[in-house]
């Protein structure tokens, strides 16, 4: 008895990761029909988005309906906006399709989820017609009768996954929209305008805005500090001498492209434009839950939002200043004894780094789901073995 309850509640913790886990490359591979379609979400690096997300909907299209999509020779960026149309942020399997309440829905897709779409572009209208036909059409569209319609249902995994065919291609104007390559973007100008003014005047100031822009071509992503992060840091900066205001400022990209997918599943330590010789200017990427966090033995990082995610540049907004341990002292390992948080860490010699954003948290950090569920694996063995 002893042992059953013991084994039990692991048990229970494998079955949900089990669950959980999908993988929409898989999943089409074995429909041939879907092969372009499925080809496009790895190679627009939707795939990855939707293996993460817990609950999705994907209304994949067969090949002559992706035919007709390429006949119009739209770049990367755009196609990627028009099939994020296609993936929904919630579950409908073709029995909820069915029973849509009052027969009619509007759901959210990764075009609006991602923040790429304006306003309330990027929702998509659900209806349940009269001779058992659902019909899809962005909310933005000027169609007056259901761009799209259900063909069947392709695999479902209650309440995680569910991929249907549609009979077309949903688009919209706003999804159709010319999107600027990367590499024609202003940095500084996309950084002020979405929340990091105080990053891109530091860019700026500081000259290194050349050396972000020339490595936009081979791949690139950025982490930039919110400007209430930058703010409370700004007495620690002053005292830093000109090369450590770039090594900090080059800190803060790392020289390869990297969707928040690819974040959340590559974990380990990453180089950055400061890597030079023995100075390795190197941080841990480390997913926690749905969370990324940036882990440089100083502090820890959250990313707090996307402003760009369009190969070969990704830009994400976090809510602390990294601090390189070549320049910073490293953080306490603990919390004090009266529960308040340490004294943050401060440049070499120096004290002035604010507590309230650049201070670590403590030395102590959740593994999150999948450690647990790996030492479940590994007791359930070890009792069996006993």
């Amino acid at each position: 008895m002893k042992l059953q309850i013991l084994i039990l509640p692991f048990l229970l913790l494998l079955a949900v990761a089990a669950v959980h886990a999908h993988n929409i490359t898989r999943i089409l591979a074995e429909h041939p029909d879907f092969s372009t379609f499925n080809h496009y979400l790895t190679t627009t690096h939707l795939a990855a988005e939707i293996n993460r997300r817990r609950t999705i909907t994907v209304c994949a299209v067969d090949n002559s309906a992706m035919n007709d999509l390429l006949s119009h020779h739209y770049p990367l960026p755009t196609v990627k906006n028009i099939l994020s149309l296609h993936i929904f942020a919630d579950y409908f399997g073709s029995k909820k399709l069915h029973q849509i309440t009052k027969g009619s829905t509007t759901t959210s897709s990764l075009f609006q989820a991602t923040g790429e779409a304006a306003g309330t572009s990027g929702y998509v209208n659900i209806t349940d017609m009269k001779g058992g036909k659902v019909g899809f059409t962005p909310v933005d569209s000027d169609a007056d009768l259901p761009m799209a319609t259900f063909v069947k249902s392709i695999e479902e995994l209650p309440y995680n996954i569910s991929v249907i065919q549609i009979s077309s291609i949903l688009t919209s104007p706003e999804a159709e929209a010319p999107v600027a390559a990367p590499t024609d973007l202003n940095l500084t100008s996309l950084l002020a305008k979405q929340g990091c003014k105080s990053f891109s005047d530091l860019l700026t100031a500081e000259g290194a805005a050349d050396a972000f822009a020339q490595s936009v071509e081979g791949g690139l992503s950025i982490f930039c500090p919110s400007d209430a992060a930058l703010k409370s840091f700004a007495p620690s900066y002053k005292n830093l001498t000109a090369a450590g205001k770039t090594s900090l400022l080059l800190y803060h990209a790392v020289p390869e492209y990297n969707s928040l997918g690819m974040l959340r599943s590559s974990n380990g330590l990453v180089n950055t434009l400061a890597t030079e010789g023995a100075k390795k200017f190197d941080f841990t990427v480390q997913n926690d839950g749905d969370d990324v966090k940036l882990e440089t033995k100083v502090v820890t990082a959250t990313i707090k939002g996307t402003l760009i995610d369009e190969d070969p540049l990704a830009v994400y907004k976090i809510d602390r200043v990294l601090l390189p341990k070549e320049l910073f002292k490293a953080a306490p390992a603990a919390k004090s004894s009266a529960g308040d948080e340490a004294e943050a860490p401060g440049p070499a010699g120096d004290d002035d780094v604010p507590a309230d954003e650049n201070s670590n948290s403590g030395g102590w950090r959740d593994v999150g789901g999948g450690g647990i569920v790996a030492f479940g694996v590994a007791l359930i063995l070890g009792v069996l073995l006993v």
